[in-house]
């Protein structure tokens, strides 16, 4: 469970009365088809979120039930809709027994496939065991959550990048009044645009470029975006496969907090790390209706994971501007004489191929403060309920006992040179010059100097080539992973759009919801 940046590392956001919730409302476990239980899907969420929806599979109208190609598909879908309808009463009783009103958030929900349409997710505001609520057409689907449950659901297109006709997203049918935002990144991919560093490498095919947000946006809907996992094994929040923020509000926040931001489209589509990055044009952040202006200013708040490697602008489906921080260094933090604050990730796994093993260990820090402890647990990479099998690793572990962070987990060796299957987690720290990292790995003791990580990583080994790595990865400095700054935007015209791009150098990436130019009425 994450922890509300402190002000003086979010001042923008502090002065806007909102923090970043961190969130994963689209994932899959055997509630209908899918691999692991209930009862460890909420456990392993309450690892590193502040809030989840755990989706079942409820309804395909337009399946193609008479095609025998597929039918082994139609197959595993009949059963799971009937396997969730048979058990959605009595798992709001599951559900309640993990929710935590102090701090961790569970929000009921279900989706709905579509060829024609897309498929969507609908998320109810409360653990209310209410009906599933189902529906042919997103038309219908407005009209039977309106009557059925008020202002209290919502629905959202995901994995729009198919293309329409294949569960990508259909834009002629897209209702912002049901759908605040669509889901931009998951384990399937991104779908920012038709072209992109992650691109769609499921069967179901690639991405069509006119089935991207920057195609939703030239048509001029508003809408925002998020990123989930879509994770078939019963590991919401897996770190890498999507995940999204709320910014809701700091004082009496929570469930209405989050829920708020969701219907404001005060949202951010996220890879992995808990990233904050806010943007605001006057009275307006991301989600937002501005008004035109004939000088407006955008100002950008950033707070990472790691390396910033660029903060791109993206306005009206154009690059904007590209900022570098190591170009220029704007940081939040001013450390006390003779400190540094920076991000330290340890990573491990490795090892020979089709090997696991299973990590416990400490870490320390002399001459420092450990302030924030950031787990980064992934769970197997499981898109489909034809993959895979239930994760029986035990739970991981991440805490803290004083300044000793304790820690458990089990990594997969990586399957290929190009999926990663390790484990990891990150620690916040303010440290002195002289500052030295203890850190037991099983039986392996290591002692490195903050200096050393300064200039590069450290790797090692537990034995001979093949077995199980560990990687102490370099030391950011401040200006390198935080930013903040105003641009100047000239006129701002209706109809306009701005929204931020932010890339880690380790592949990490968070976007923003786009501010929209013009009448908030429209």
């Amino acid at each position: 469970m994450t922890a509300p940046l402190p002000d003086r590392l979010a001042p923008l956001a502090a002065a806007r009365g909102v923090r970043a919730y961190f969130g994963d409302i689209h994932n899959h476990c055997a509630l209908s088809y899918g691999h692991g239980s209930l009862d460890g899907a909420l456990d392993r969420a309450a690892l590193q979120l502040d809030f989840v929806s755990i989706t079942g599979h409820a309804h395909w109208p337009d399946m193609p039930v008479d095609d025998p190609a597929v039918a082994h598909i139609v197959d595993f879908h009949e059963k799971g809709f009937a396997k969730l309808r048979a058990g959605w009463k009595d798992h709001f009783e599951t559900l309640s027994r993990h929710n935590d009103e102090n701090g961790f958030w569970v929000f009921p929900g279900y989706e709905i496939h579509s060829c024609a349409d897309g498929d969507y997710t609908i998320v109810y505001a409360d653990l209310e065991p209410d009906p599933i609520v189902l529906a042919d057409t997103p038309a219908e689907l407005r009209t039977r959550l309106a009557a059925d449950k008020g202002g209290r659901a919502l629905a959202f297109p995901h994995h729009i990048g198919y293309r329409q006709g294949a569960r990508g997203i259909n834009w002629d049918t897209f209702d912002p009044a049901l759908s605040p935002f669509v889901e931009m990144f998951s384990m399937h991919g991104c779908a920012e645009a038709s072209e992109t560093s992650r691109g769609y490498l499921h069967s179901m095919g690639p991405v069509d470029g006119r089935s991207t947000m920057a195609e939703g946006l030239r048509r001029g809907a508003r809408f925002g975006i998020v990123g989930n996992t879509d994770h078939h094994s019963g590991f919401p929040g897996s770190w890498g496969h999507g995940r999204m923020a709320a910014y809701g509000a700091i004082d009496g926040g929570g469930r209405e907090a989050i829920w708020a931001a969701m219907r404001g489209r005060h949202t951010n589509a996220l890879t992995g790390d808990t990233t904050h990055l806010l943007i605001a044009a006057g009275d307006a952040i991301q989600g937002d209706v501005a008004a035109p202006a004939p000088r407006a200013t955008l100002q950008i708040e950033a707070v990472a994971g790691g390396f910033i490697d660029t903060i791109d602008i993206v306005r009206n489906g154009e690059l904007f501007t590209r900022i570098s921080p190591d170009l220029a260094p704007a940081p939040i933090s001013r450390s006390a004489a003779g400190t540094v604050e920076t991000v330290l990730y340890v990573e491990l796994g490795w090892g020979a191929r089709r090997t696991s093993h299973h990590w416990t260990g400490t870490v320390r820090l002399e001459n420092g403060a450990i302030d924030a402890v950031e787990p980064r647990f992934r769970g197997p990479e499981v898109v489909s309920p034809l993959e895979g099998g239930d994760n029986a690793h035990p739970l991981p572990y991440l805490g803290r006992d004083g300044e000793t962070v304790r820690f458990a987990v089990t990594a997969e060796a990586n399957p290929n040179n190009v999926t990663s299957a390790t484990q990891g987690f990150a620690l916040r720290l303010t440290a002195r010059a002289d500052a030295v990292i203890h850190a037991e790995l099983d039986e392996t003791s290591i002692s490195v100097p903050l200096t050393r990580l300064m200039e590069g990583a450290l790797s090692g080994n537990l034995g001979p080539i093949d077995s199980p790595a560990f990687r102490f990865h370099m030391l950011p400095q401040p200006h390198q992973w935080q930013w903040a700054g105003t641009l100047d935007l000239g006129a701002a015209e209706p109809g306009e759009t701005v929204y931020a791009r932010l890339c880690q150098r380790d592949g990490q990436m968070a976007w923003t919801s786009p501010i929209f130019f013009g009448d908030a009425a429209q």
